[in-house]
């Protein structure tokens, strides 16, 4: 019999690994509670396990923030979603309505008008300027880079609105006293170019009060107008490129002086396209951008340089120059071309603007080319001879003023000068626009009509007491300036010493309506007055009809237009679109009455009133003029070259004190024609010198005639009575001798 278990061992497999030790059996414990700790915690986080709920009111507070927490938590991300979903439709409608960019390159509400003088070069600006479209890449590097570095250095890394810009420029704005929205804006170069294509919103006539109301609503800065801008930034952004948005906003900032564009402004200031620039020249234009008006160089130029040291200092901080071309461009700043610095001709720039066709002006956006008549030498000439006179013999105090103009014979204006402070536009331009009496410079044509009447140069007439009944106004007596009366004189006398009582004497004789009718001929626009007060120049006149009318003299007897334009040119066109404006007209009066009133005129300066005009190498003619109570001084005259007039007086009216016709303004004269004619050949006046009457000799009875006395022609007697001499005249001329 068997046993059944006694004695032996568990019924258990032999161990299959030597028994381990001590300290192998810690770190298995060890590891063992590690990963039962780690199972643990994931179970627990599995089943979202939660600290104890703290109890009290520190556990009702905890459970109201965190109520409130979760719910603006929903709210806040509900709102930012729709806000998300709004500003994505926004964005997605302005997108679709932002045209190519080739149509926005230029935003210019004006055309320009580009004048050049007669020697090809140009002298004036008018309009909004615009050297044409360009691209960003089309300029110099050395501009994109200033323009970035001073405008938006974030400009490549940003989406068309930059937050940081924006709270950087209301903490500043806050700092200096101002509010959020009031100075530094913190624009982005995308929301500028956004503002000045006026958020899309082109001007329209019927929709504005004006174009400054449409202006000033396009610069708003609310805070409503800068989320518009911030949309339409961002839409711009997504349709069009970088360098697109670049260019537009390189064709469409003011750079001043009228100049719209980068290509536009470095003509203008420097005479080279903008693909030209260099670092010191690309920083002065980048300066403008923050106040375009008062940072011109054209206005200021050593302000504008300081800015643009400025500009040169941001352009090397971020990498643009290296501290050696930095420091180059900083010795050599930028200055303005010969064409830019001498900003010459105003006047005649202003008054060119005024003659324009009708069809050619700057509202309708044409770009148009202008050459004119100007000659640069001689209107640096009537500037320095204006200048020289009135700082020699104006006392500084004084409020008078004074113009000039100067013009060839067929009425091509060549020089004006519209008041005393020269090199100045958009001013009240006394040679074209004041209209004076002219006094004695009137008399002229009294003595051209008498002589297209058949007067001769020394046909007599009596300076004495004379007396007319006007109707409706009594009796009227000229008086002579000098108050005192020659008696019997000639022509040529009473006008070399513009006596008042003869030339009224030869205008009635002659008739108003024929004086009347040869003054307007000859260019004198305004109506002249019927009334024997006529002869001595109570009608007005301006400066530039009475030199107009007094080249008509020089040229023959012929009117004359005064022009200023040449030819005009649509910018790009070969052919002109206009050609002459102005120029010589219909006869007047006979050529041989015009030369007799040249040989007048010249003794007016040799021998009369005008003696100050008296030139020292070449003759010279022309006339003085004095108004009622001396308000208007005048000096008209010429050489056989050309044609000059003076006006001096004060824009209200005052009398001048001491000043008369043949005074300052024949000094001025004197001075602008000498300056005129330096290096001219000198030429005589174009004058026929008539044969002086031959007095007759009485016989007497013991004197037999000369045989050559007998072959001679009879004399006729002087005849003393004007008025039976001229009606003998004309009474000839219908019915015969």
């Amino acid at each position: 019999m068997s046993k059944t278990g006694r004695g032996r061992g568990k019924l258990v497999a032999d161990r299959r690994y030597p028994k381990s030790s001590s300290k192998s059996t810690e770190k298995s414990a060890a590891k063992g509670a590690r990963a039962k700790s780690s199972r643990t915690a994931r179970k627990s986080s599995r089943r979202g396990a939660r600290r104890p709920a703290k109890r009290g009111l520190a556990g009702l507070i905890q459970r109201v923030f965190g109520f409130f927490g979760r719910l603006i938590w929903i709210v806040t991300s509900r709102v930012a979603l729709v806000a998300a979903l709004v500003l994505g439709a926004l964005v997605g409608l302005t997108y679709v309505t932002l045209p190519p960019v080739d149509q926005l390159l230029d935003g210019r509400a004006q055309g320009s008008v580009t004048m050049f003088d007669r020697e090809d070069r140009v002298f004036a600006w008018r309009g909004d300027q615009f050297g044409g479209a360009v691209r960003a890449d089309q300029v110099s590097e050395h501009l994109k880079n200033a323009v970035i570095a001073t405008e938006d250095r974030r400009f490549y890394w940003h989406m068309g609105v930059s937050p940081r810009g924006v709270a950087s420029a209301i903490r500043i704005n806050l700092r200096e006293g101002r509010g959020p929205l009031q100075g530094h804006g913190g624009s982005t170069i995308t929301q500028q170019t956004a503002k000045l294509l006026c958020l899309g919103n082109e001007y329209d006539a019927s929709e504005w009060e004006s174009e400054s109301a449409y202006i000033s609503d396009c610069r708003e800065t609310s805070l409503v107008r800068k989320a518009k801008e911030a949309i339409y930034a961002i839409a711009m952004e997504a349709k069009y490129s970088k360098n697109d948005i670049l260019s537009i906003y390189l064709n469409r900032a003011y750079m001043g002086g009228g100049a719209y564009g980068a290509e536009a402004a470095s003509q203008r200031y420097f005479s080279k396209p903008a693909a030209a620039l260099r670092p010191a020249e690309a920083a002065m234009l980048a300066g403008l951008l923050t106040a375009p008006t008062t940072l011109a160089p054209t206005n200021d130029l050593e302000r504008s340089q300081n800015r643009a040291a400025t500009v040169l200092n941001l352009m090397e901080d971020q990498g643009y120059l290296t501290a050696e071309e930095a420091d180059r461009a900083r010795a050599n700043p930028a200055t303005l071309s010969e064409e830019a610095e001498q900003n010459r001709g105003g006047y005649f720039a202003d008054w060119i603007m005024e003659t324009l066709p009708p069809f050619v002006n700057v509202d309708s956006r044409q770009d148009v080319d202008v050459r004119t008549t100007l000659d640069p030498r001689i209107q640096n000439a009537a500037e320095a001879a204006m200048k020289s006179v009135f700082e020699a013999k104006v006392r500084d105090s004084s409020k008078a003023q004074a113009a000039i103009v100067v013009m060839s014979a067929d009425g091509a204006v060549r020089a004006m000068v519209g008041g005393r402070k020269t090199g100045v536009s958009g001013v009240f331009n006394r040679a074209a626009q004041a209209q004076r009496q002219t006094g004695s410079a009137f008399k002229p044509f009294v003595y051209a009509t008498a002589l297209e009447l058949g007067r001769s140069p020394y046909d007599t007439v009596v300076d004495e007491p004379f007396c007319m009944n006007i109707p409706g106004s009594g009796q009227w007596c000229p008086k002579n300036y000098s108050r005192n009366f020659s008696g019997p004189m000639t022509l040529i006398d009473a006008l070399k010493q513009s006596r008042n009582i003869p030339a009224v004497k030869v205008s009635e004789e002659a008739g108003r309506d024929l004086v009347a009718k040869v003054a307007t001929d000859f260019g004198i626009k305004s109506d002249v007055v019927d009334t024997p007060s006529v002869a001595l120049g109570v009608s007005e006149a301006s400066l530039l009809e009475m030199t107009g009318a007094y080249a008509g003299i020089l040229n023959g007897g012929s009117s004359v237009a005064p022009y200023g334009i040449e030819s005009l040119t649509i910018k790009g066109d070969d052919e002109p679109l206009v050609g002459r404006r102005g120029g010589m007209g219909e006869r007047v009066i006979r050529e041989q009455a015009a030369r007799e009133l040249v040989f007048m005129l010249e003794k007016v300066v040799s021998e009369g009133t005008g003696a100050r005009a008296r030139l020292p190498d070449r003759q010279a003619a022309g006339k003085t003029g004095t108004s009622n109570e001396q308000r208007d001084a005048w000096f008209v005259g010429f050489t056989a070259d050309y044609v000059a007039g003076v006006w001096m007086g004060y824009d209200d009216n005052t009398p001048l004190t001491g000043v008369t016709g043949g005074g300052l303004p024949a000094e001025i004269w004197h001075d602008l024609m000498v300056r005129v004619h330096d290096g001219i050949e000198p030429k005589p006046l174009p004058m026929s010198v008539p044969e002086p009457p031959q007095r007759t000799v009485q016989q007497t009875p013991q004197q037999a005639p000369q045989p050559q006395q007998q072959q001679r022609q009879p004399q006729q007697p002087q005849n003393n009575d004007p008025v039976g001499d001229f009606v003998g005249r004309v009474l000839r001329d219908i019915f015969g001798n």
